[in-house]
C-alpha cells in the first residue's frame, strides 16, 4: 500500500499545487472584484487584439512599431482616432492598463504614490546603474535621493563657469560657414563633458580626445549599454532569457572607468576628503564610503546630467533650423545681451527663450514614456465606462504604461495646433495656458526630476552662446524626425544643419 502510495506522490503533489494556485486564483478574482465595486470602478476600452489569452498579436504590433520607429507616432494616432485615453491590453499574458489622462497620471505619480512602485526596472537596468535613485524605490530611493538632493542647490545650478568651458570646446568643432555638421553627437559629447565635471570633478574631455580614446570607449560602452539593456526589458517577465556578453562587457567597462575616479576620491585613508571646486563624487564620498553605492548613484545621475539635456539640444535646433521666424525672434532676444555672456538670471528673465524651451519639451520629450506598477490594488480617477468617467481598477502587479510624448499631443490641453510647433503658444495664450498635469517633460510628485532646473540652465546657456556665435541657421536634412528609443530619446536621423558665424 506505501510503495503504491510513494507512486502517486509526485501526482499527489502536482494535484495538489495545481489545487493551490486555482484556490488561490479564486480568492484573488473575488477579492479584486469586491474591491473594484466599492470604487465604483468600471471596466476601461480595451485595445482590439485577437489573442487575448497571451497578447502575441498585440506583442508582434509593438516589435514592428519599434523597429520601424514609429511605437510613439501609433501610440498617439490611437489616442487621437478612438478618442480613449485610457485603455487595457494583454501582452506577452501580462494585463497592462496604458493612459495618457493627466489626472490618472497624476494619480499614480502623486496623489497615489505609495500604491506604485518601478517594478522590474532594477532587475532590467541593473547591470549597467546598479540601485540609485531611478532604480530604487521605497527607502533606498529616500537615500538615494537625500544623498544627491545637496548638488542641485541654486548656487550649483547657478555656477556656468564650467559650462562655458565646455561651449568653448563645442564651438571650435563646428565647422566654417555653411558646411553641414550633425551638431546631435557634439551635444552628446558636451553634456558628457559637462556631466563628468560635476560629478567627478574632472571632465572626461571627450570633446577634445580621439576616437578610440578611453573617454570616447567609454562614452560608446556607456550608449551600448543603454540601447542593449532596453531591448531587453521590452521582453518583461521574459528578460531573464535573453544574456547578452556584449551588453555585459560594455557594462563592466563603464564599472571600471567610473570606479578608478571613486579610488581617488576616497584616497588612502578610504575617507572621501573635499577640496577644491565642487564635485558631487567628493560629497558622496565624505558621506557615504561604499565604492558601489557612490559608482550606482553617480551612474544614475549621468544617465539623467548627460541623455537628457543633450537630447533636448539636438531637439531644440532640430526646430529651429525649421522654423526661421522661431530662430529670428530668439536671436532678437540673445541680441539684448549686448554680447555678454549670459548668467543666471539673465536666463530666468529670457522668456521667448523659455518659450523655445518649452515648446521642444512638450513636443519631444527626452523621456517620451514611463510605467508603474500597482503593488496593491488601486484605482485610477477615470477612464472607465461608457464615456470614460468612471474609475478604472488597477490589480496588483498591473504595469501602468503613460506617454507623455501623447499626452503633451492632445488637443483638449494644447488646442486645434497640438502637433505643431509654436512657442509663442507659451506666452500670451487668452486663455493663458496653463496644462498642469497635462505638460510633464520632468516626470512629476515625490520623484519629479531634482536636475530640471540644472538641465534647464546648461541647455539655455549652450543656446544662447549658440546664437551669440552664429547669426544664421539652415537645415541640412530634410529627412523626418524618427524616434530613437533607449533609456531616453533622440532623433535616429540626427540634427544636420549648416550655421553661419556672425560679422
Amino acid at each position: 500500500m506505501f510503495k503504491m502510495l510513494g507512486q502517486h506522490i509526485p501526482l499527489l503533489a502536482i494535484g495538489g499545487l495545481f489545487l493551490y494556485v486555482l484556490c488561490r486564483s479564486i480568492v484573488e478574482s473575488l477579492e479584486a472584484r469586491r474591491f473594484s465595486k466599492k470604487h465604483g470602478c468600471q471596466p476601461a476600452p480595451r485595445i482590439h487584439q485577437s489573442s487575448l489569452l497571451f497578447g502575441l498579436d498585440l506583442f508582434k504590433k509593438l516589435k514592428h512599431d519599434i523597429e520601424n520607429r514609429t511605437r510613439l507616432e501609433e501610440n498617439t494616432r490611437y489616442a487621437l482616432v478612438t478618442g480613449n485615453r485610457t485603455s487595457t491590453a494583454v501582452v506577452l499574458g501580462q494585463s497592462f492598463v496604458s493612459t495618457t489622462d493627466p489626472e490618472n497620471v497624476k494619480a499614480v505619480l502623486a496623489t497615489n504614490f505609495n500604491d506604485y512602485g518601478i517594478g522590474p526596472r532594477i532587475s532590467a537596468f541593473g547591470p549597467l546603474l546598479g540601485r540609485g535613485i531611478f532604480t530604487a524605490d521605497d527607502v533606498h530611493w529616500e537615500h538615494s535621493r537625500a544623498l544627491i538632493r545637496p548638488g542641485f542647490t541654486r548656487a550649483q545650478v547657478a555656477d556656468l563657469d564650467s559650462v562655458e568651458t565646455h561651449v568653448q570646446n563645442l564651438l571650435k568643432r563646428l565647422p566654417p560657414d555653411g558646411v553641414t555638421v550633425d551638431l546631435q553627437p557634439l551635444f552628446f559629447n558636451l553634456t558628457i563633458d559637462n556631466a563628468t565635471d560635476f560629478l567627478f570633478g574632472q571632465s572626461i574631455n571627450c570633446q577634445a580626445s580621439p576616437e578610440g580614446s578611453e573617454a570616447w570607449n567609454f562614452a560608446e560602452a556607456f550608449d551600448n549599454a543603454q540601447i542593449k539593456l532596453q531591448k531587453k526589458a521590452q521582453l518583461g517577465k521574459l528578460a531573464f532569457l535573453l544574456r547578452d556578453p556584449e551588453c555585459e562587457h560594455a557594462c563592466r567597462l563603464v564599472h571600471q572607468f567610473v570606479d578608478s575616479y571613486i579610488r581617488k576620491a576616497l584616497g588612502p585613508s578610504g575617507h572621501g576628503t573635499k577640496t577644491g571646486r565642487y564635485n558631487l563624487l567628493n560629497e558622496l564620498a565624505a558621506a557615504c564610503p561604499d565604492e558601489i553605492q557612490l559608482r550606482n548613484e553617480l551612474l544614475n545621475v549621468l544617465l539623467a546630467a548627460r541623455d537628457t539635456t543633450a537630447s533636448l539640444l539636438s531637439s531644440i535646433f532640430y526646430f529651429l533650423a525649421r522654423y526661421p521666424t522661431a530662430w529670428t525672434r530668439l536671436s532678437e532676444e540673445v541680441n539684448e545681451l549686448h554680447g555678454e555672456f549670459p548668467d543666471y538670471e539673465k536666463l530666468k528673465n529670457m522668456r521667448y527663450l523659455k518659450s523655445v524651451l518649452n515648446e521642444t519639451l512638450r513636443l519631444l520629450p527626452p523621456v517620451p514614456t514611463n510605467t508603474r506598477f500597482a503593488r496593491a490594488h488601486t484605482v485610477l480617477p477615470r477612464g472607465g465606462g461608457p464615456k470614460g468617467l468612471s474609475p478604472v481598477f488597477v490589480a496588483k502587479g498591473t504595469p501602468v504604461f503613460y506617454s507623455v510624448y501623447t499626452m503633451h499631443r492632445l488637443p483638449e490641453i494644447y488646442g486645434y495646433d497640438a502637433a505643431a510647433f509654436r512657442p509663442e503658444r507659451w506666452l500670451a495664450e487668452s486663455p493663458p495656458l496653463r496644462p498642469g498635469w497635462g505638460f510633464l517633460p520632468f516626470n512629476g510628485g515625490p520623484r519629479i526630476c531634482l536636475g530640471q532646473q540644472s538641465a534647464l540652465t546648461e541647455a539655455s546657456y549652450t543656446v544662447v552662446r549658440l546664437l551669440q556665435t552664429f547669426d544664421r541657421l539652415a537645415v541640412r536634412d530634410e529627412k523626418p524626425w524618427q524616434e530613437n528609443l533607449g533609456l531616453t530619446m533622440s532623433n535616429f536621423n540626427g540634427t544636420k544643419v549648416a550655421l553661419w558665424k556672425r560679422a
